[in-house]
């Protein structure tokens, strides 16, 4: 399969099943359930630790969409680029609290609620900057969402981040 598929099959879990599952560890900390908080803790885990291989085969795919676009994309494209690039930390920071979360509990249970509360915060951080970087992605390949070019800064500092080095 082609990186620039698999990069949009993996995109959905960062856009979509984490920002559900921080809801669902919102949940279950108002409904105070330790199974449903385990359960939600384990998605959010996952959900962020597919932060990975979406940016690895975006970075893979990167120079067969630039062929296949139109000018107008381009500059969407490397902002998207920059984004990932630059905000993909907090989405292994959300994974790593969730993992903490996890096991910390099993020798220390005093610390699972404000580990889980961390998750939270860490999980909807993840989700605002999933959609942060989502949002120029979706302007690469489709014109009729396009509004203009991305912002002047966002464009200088992203091909300044997409030239290749002299």
């Amino acid at each position: 399969m082609q990186s620039e598929y698999l990069h949009l099959l993996l995109v959905p879990a960062l856009t979509h099943a984490l920002p559900l599952a921080a809801l669902g560890l919102l949940l279950a900390i108002v409904f105070r359930s330790p199974a449903a908080s385990r359960l939600a803790l384990a998605l959010i885990l996952i959900s962020g630790a597919m932060v990975w291989p979406a940016v690895h085969y975006g970075e893979a795919s990167y120079d067969q969409v630039k062929s296949m676009i139109y000018a107008g994309g381009v500059d969407w494209l490397n902002v998207h680029r920059w984004r990932a690039a630059h905000y993909a930390w907090v989405f292994y920071v959300a994974a790593g609290c969730a993992l903490f979360a996890l096991l910390l509990p099993l020798k220390w249970p005093r610390c699972r609620q404000p580990l889980t509360l961390l998750t939270l915060v860490a999980a909807l951080g993840a989700s605002a900057a999933g959609s942060y970087i989502a949002y120029p992605g979706g302007r690469v390949r489709h014109k009729e969402l396009r509004h203009g070019p991305p912002s002047a800064t966002e464009r200088h500092s992203a091909q300044k981040a997409c030239d290749p080095p002299p």
